[in-house]
């Protein structure tokens, strides 16, 4: 059962819903990029964001998140290509996709939307479901050099 009233509004109104998910940790151009770009594949983009307690489990190292989730979710609510934030706490967002039915699912240039194999790290989770239904999952190149990653460090040496 759907919980969200938007995006059972925006289903009624037979939009197309693109979902997304990450950690959004430091907003950087690369994910400015990446979600403009996630945006431009239909009218409205969700954007599943890690809970704190779901990137402590990403393992993306001991100080990570450095922003709560709420600060995250406020500054991608600021985001004119992101219609919707919603946080989730599992460790991927297959629940949250399966509950929302996008039309589509992205991920970033990391990940392979053709890989079937749940367990191969490339995989696009949701995908198999999505096309399933109809949908589609695509993966958006990486901008170069842009990484919240690389930004941490930086401000370490």
């Amino acid at each position: 059962m759907l919980y969200h009233p938007k995006i059972v509004q925006w289903k009624e109104e037979g939009k197309t819903i693109v979902f997304t998910n990450g950690v959004f940790d430091i907003l950087h151009v690369g994910h400015v990029t990446y979600l403009q770009e996630a945006r431009e594949l239909g009218d409205v983009l969700v954007v599943g964001l890690n809970a704190d307690s779901s990137v402590k489990r990403l393992n993306k190292g001991p100080e990570r998140p450095i922003n709560d989730e709420q600060s995250r979710k406020k500054v991608l609510e600021a985001l004119r290509c992101v219609d919707e934030v919603i946080i989730f706490d599992e460790d991927t967002p297959l629940s949250l996709i399966m509950n929302i039915r996008p039309n589509i699912v992205v991920k970033g240039g990391d990940y392979n939307a053709h890989v079937t194999d749940r367990h191969d790290p490339r995989y696009v989770v949701g995908s198999q479901e999505v096309k399933k239904w109809g949908g589609h999952a695509y993966v958006i190149a990486f901008v170069q050099g842009y990484s919240t990653t690389n930004i941490v460090k930086k401000l370490r040496e």
